[in-house]
């Protein structure tokens, strides 16, 4: 029974690494384990993904992004909320969207919190939902901003200006719509008193050498991403420094992640050993990555999606797009959506409905002016 409520609780906790472990292990059982294997595995977005992860996760526990927010809130007036959505949105271009989340949405509960109840109650859900789109949206631009534009741009070889290029005409259109969503919230609540209600005082850094270790890694990461430092440089660079200076770190890296990419590699590995297989879901992609891709994101989100699909196409550049306008939509179509609603059902737990439904309506009229914008665009 104990080991039955283990898997069960392990279900719960991490459902898509679960689900990738069981398809890479029933496509096991068709093509055999075999020296190929290793060739399936992208071992450079592994060594990416996890010096970017742990470099973040040691800016983050020194307080330096909610020091930056405080300092940027202190020069606000009645558009906090503003403030508050654009830290998601322009912080998860470079720090990653998940990351984005788990930083400015507890801050956003801690700065909500010294305003009147009431005005925190009616904030809340909507700060919180326009947050989350932001560091969807925001993500798009960069290859570092989600984990998926990062194995999709180093799979393209394409240069860093081309993928910048490709996604900037969704992201600026995807900020005007969030200017005037976040003005619209602030109008209809009246917010110009707000700010003098509002004190956020000071989180101290831990320790300005470290941050300024982190800072340099940061640097040989994006020369890593950009393609003028080895990746064995970096990781090993990344993986010492910070063993040495700042243990704590590794053990907030989303280890999770890392293990789903390489059970999602060995999977579409042995999903492409199968003739049959790989001619059909070919032949149903071709032409219509973007449509398809958007779709598999709502039912795997888009991380798994862009895993997936990228075995079966060359068409890169429209999978970038697809999974990266894929990541609205449903609650699950982003994993990093699920941050903001753990963090609405804890502190707010009677507005999960309300948070929900706000949530999905926001996403579907977000993706179908996307959408529209990519019939026009592409």
């Amino acid at each position: 029974m104990k080991h039955n409520i283990t898997l069960m609780n392990c279900i719960r906790k991490e459902p898509v690494l679960c689900t990738a472990a069981l398809l890479a292990a029933l496509s096991a059982l068709v093509v055999l384990p075999d020296p190929s294997y290793a060739g399936y595995i992208d071992f450079r977005t592994l060594a990416i993904l996890f010096s970017l992860m742990t470099v973040m996760a040691g800016l983050r526990g020194q307080g330096v992004f909610s020091r930056m927010g405080q300092a940027l809130l202190g020069r606000t007036g009645g558009v906090f909320p503003l403030v508050l959505v654009g830290l998601c949105f322009f912080g998860s271009m470079l720090i990653t969207n998940d990351v984005a989340l788990l930083t400015f949405v507890p801050f956003t509960f801690a700065v909500l919190g010294r305003l009147e109840p009431k005005l925190c109650r009616a904030l809340a859900v909507p700060v919180v939902c326009m947050q989350t789109v932001a560091a969807n949206l925001g993500s798009m631009l960069t290859p570092i901003g989600n984990p998926q534009n990062l194995y999709l741009y180093g799979k393209s070889n394409m240069p860093l200006a081309q993928f910048v290029r490709l996604m900037l005409p969704y992201s600026l259109l995807s900020l005007g719509l969030l200017l005037v969503w976040a003005f619209g919230v602030c109008r209809t609540l009246s917010l110009g008193a707000a700010p003098r209600t509002l004190s956020t005082g000071h989180t101290p850094i831990e320790s300005p050498r470290l941050v300024g270790m982190y800072a340099v890694l940061f640097c040989v990461c994006l020369g890593t991403v950009a393609r003028l430092v080895p990746c064995g440089v970096s990781f090993a660079a990344v993986l010492l420094c910070t063993f040495w200076a700042d243990r704590k770190a590794l053990r907030r890296v989303d280890y999770s992640l890392l293990c789903t990419f390489a059970a999602f590699f060995i999977f579409i590995g042995n999903l492409g050993r199968v003739p049959a297989f790989s001619a059909w879901l070919q032949g149903m992609i071709a032409g219509r990555e973007v449509p398809v891709a958007v779709l598999a994101s709502q039912l795997t989100s888009n991380v798994p999606a862009a895993l997936l699909l990228s075995g079966f196409t060359q068409n890169t550049a429209a999978l970038i797009i697809g999974t990266n306008l894929g990541g609205l939509g449903t609650l699950i179509a982003s994993m990093a959506s699920l941050i903001s609603y753990r963090q609405i059902a804890q502190e707010l737990p009677q507005q999960k409905g309300r948070y929900f439904v706000q949530f999905t309506v926001s996403n579907l009229v977000f993706l179908a002016i996307l959408m529209a914008a990519w019939l026009i665009f592409g």
